[in-house]
């Protein structure tokens, strides 16, 4: 009887304290769910993609040799000096290669082979121009697009969306020829491009401004231990360089290795035999196994 009402009230207490004090599983942000949610930012994210402008596509190393490209701590660009070590074509990965892929309506099959028969000049045109439609198009939206020398893209983006919205564009972005699909760079890499995953950051205050960092989404605080990190985002000269995370990279850096090395500081490792707290934390032991060396 006694376990019993052990048993039921553990179980009642142990539900109560993590209704009221775990983290909030929110549902996660894929890219069905951003098609869906905003699709006139995610046809324009497709579109930059197609033009090679997003931020991945000029973010250099790992992902591409953009020239130029790639964070610094001085002269030196570590992210450079490594190479590519994750080849990334935005256009090729984010958008050709999954509607090539998937059965296609015959419009669509023609859009493809019309871009892949341009020159990259062309390309980028066809692109640019619709970008630029899409920024003054009333919401971004698509539909409210006039006229104009866009060539294949509102047919190839349009057929992207639909794919996305279907939860057919999260998968073929992880295939990796591997069993399991677990690879999620490439769908992160597109979402991070679009100011939808931003937003959803924002609203949750962990915009780098806003020094948010967790381990789940939702209201309840993450790891305190990348408050270290975090910190040096907010204060000059760190948050207004372009190196910043290289910058605080090889800070966090020099700052752990004299953490380390504190022990092997003459003068400063005496500092606890000084201040005697060891002997508050183990009193008991000196004062009934180590009486002898009480002026220690």
């Amino acid at each position: 009887m006694e376990f019993t009402g052990a048993l039921v009230v553990t179980v009642l207490l142990t539900a109560g304290l993590a209704a009221v004090f775990s983290s909030p599983d929110e549902k996660p942000v894929t890219l069905a769910r951003w098609a869906r949610a905003a699709p006139a930012d995610f046809t324009a994210t497709a579109t930059a993609e197609l033009g090679r402008t997003s931020g991945t596509a000029r973010y250099g190393p790992p992902y591409n040799d953009t020239p130029g490209a790639g964070q610094k701590i001085g002269p030196v660009s570590l992210q450079r000096a490594a190479g590519v070590t994750i080849p990334i074509d935005t256009a090729r990965d984010f958008v050709l290669r999954p509607l090539a892929e998937a059965p296609e309506p015959p419009a669509v099959t023609t859009a493809l082979a019309t871009w892949h028969a341009a020159s990259a000049a062309r390309q980028r045109q066809w692109a640019g121009a619709y970008a630029d439609a899409l920024g003054k198009a009333p919401g971004g939206e698509p539909a409210r697009v006039p006229p104009g020398d866009y060539g294949p893209v509102p047919a190839l983006t349009a057929r992207l969306l639909e794919l996305a919205r279907a939860g057919a564009l999260d998968g073929r972005l992880r295939t990796a020829g591997r069993f399991y699909q677990t690879d999620y760079t490439k769908p992160l890499l597109f979402l991070g491009d679009s100011s939808y995953l931003e937003h959803q950051a924002r609203a949750r205050h962990l915009a780098s401004d806003q020094w948010g960092m967790m381990n789940e989404t939702g209201n309840w605080p993450g790891q305190p231990w990348l408050g270290l990190y975090t910190f040096w985002y907010q204060i000059e000269p760190f948050s207004s360089s372009g190196n910043v995370d290289a910058l605080v990279w090889a800070l966090m850096g020099l700052l752990s290795t004299v953490f380390v090395l504190l022990p092997f500081v003459p003068g400063v490792r005496s500092i606890p035999r000084w201040i005697g707290v060891y002997r508050l934390v183990w009193r008991d032991y000196y004062r009934t196994h180590r009486p002898d060396r009480s002026s220690e």
